[in-house]
């Protein structure tokens, strides 16, 4: 646990440097973007391949730690429509306090979307086995054996 709580702290950390600094990859792009798959598809047309690759695939891999530690820190959120639920709930909240605060910023429906498909890949290669080594399955009230009565 203190592993995943320093993990935590330390993605906490990248993520803010990441998010709230302005980009220059993204100068072009200084527009809401509410449309699904609109910026991927400026990004892939815009661009260049290695700069495309480096804006998606971060998106992506920057998903990936909420999938891994959010089972260990918060076992009611395992499962994979909690861990994608709350990815989208957080990452919207980035999305909004980079575009409301951050000079070149600008929220982008697209980076959520990505974020989230992150978290969804890393909670199915490692967090999903993760957090049940941590935090093992309890049976539900409703599926606990009664004790048997004792014969006197």
């Amino acid at each position: 646990m203190v592993t995943a709580f320093a993990g935590t702290v330390l993605f906490g950390v990248v993520l803010a440097r990441l998010t709230l600094e302005p980009s220059a990859a993204s100068a072009a792009l200084v527009h809401a973007n509410v449309r699904p798959g609109h910026s991927v598809n400026a990004y892939l047309e815009g661009t260049s391949t290695i700069e495309a690759v480096r804006q998606l695939g971060g998106n992506v891999l920057l998903g990936v730690p909420f999938g891994v530690l959010l089972p260990v820190l918060l076992p009611p959120a395992r499962g994979l429509l909690r861990v994608g639920a709350v990815t989208v709930c957080l990452m919207t909240l980035v999305e909004l306090v980079q575009g409301a605060l951050v000079t070149g910023r600008v929220f982008d429906i697209d980076d959520v979307i990505l974020n989230t498909a992150g978290a969804l890949l890393g909670y199915l290669l490692i967090g999903r086995r993760l957090g049940r080594a941590v935090h093992p399955r309890r049976r539900h009230w409703w599926t606990r054996r009664t004790a048997e009565p004792r014969d006197t």
